[in-house]
């Protein structure tokens, strides 16, 4: 299984990155989220983290290795939650990221259908069962993508991780946790441990 990829982006298509490394040069499949972002980076070195699938039939004989390609985890862990739905498949789910996984997130976490269906590919059907199987998972990578997308260092998003994850085990559900975690965050303070992060959430409970 290849699960990241680094090297100097050659080209960067509609829905393909071209990474050179070493001697060789690796085509990889990306949505159009990351597309927007890699588009000013030509020439430099990046890395994706990425999913490894066989594309085709094999009955036929006809299957070719794919790499599907995202700029960091949560994300490539969100687009593998997305493709687990009925109806949606790898290529779908690709073609109808046109919009941050964080804003997708959201969709499905409050169950706007409507929202959904406007995404290329997926329909009232399908943004139905999307829902169905994904909304309870969805709190995590609205607040995580965010975080990533932003630029905070490992150390901050593992902060903001377990702050999350122990506002769940006091008895928020996952969707409070995230906007009460969303909430302290926004006043843009720095927060170097748990406790701190802790105390701004509920210091702007009380307020």
């Amino acid at each position: 299984m290849i699960t990241k990829i680094s090297g100097k982006l050659v080209a960067v298509s509609d829905a393909i990155a071209t990474l050179a490394v070493d001697a060789f040069e690796y085509e990889v499949l990306i949505p159009e989220t990351t597309r927007r972002r890699l588009q000013t980076m030509l020439g430099e070195t990046v890395s994706l983290h990425t999913l490894h699938y066989l594309e085709g039939n094999p009955t036929q004989g006809r299957v070719v290795p794919r790499l599907v390609g995202f700029l960091n985890d949560v994300e490539r862990e969100f687009f593998e939650l997305f493709c687990s739905v009925d109806g949606v498949g790898v290529r779908k789910a690709l073609r109808s990221m046109v919009r941050p996984v964080k804003e997708i997130a959201v969709l499905i976490e409050e169950q706007d259908a409507k929202g959904l269906s406007a995404l290329p590919g997926i329909g009232p059907a399908i943004a139905e069962r999307i829902i169905a199987k994904l909304r309870r998972k969805m709190p995590k990578f609205a607040l995580l993508v965010g975080r990533e997308e932003s630029g905070a260092t490992e150390a901050e998003r593992s902060v903001v991780d377990e702050t999350f994850q122990i506002l769940c085990s006091l008895g928020h559900s996952e969707s409070d946790a995230r906007k009460l975690v969303d909430a302290a965050l926004a006043s843009k303070q720095k927060f170097k441990d748990v406790e701190s992060l802790l105390q701004a959430v509920y210091q702007q409970r009380r307020e």
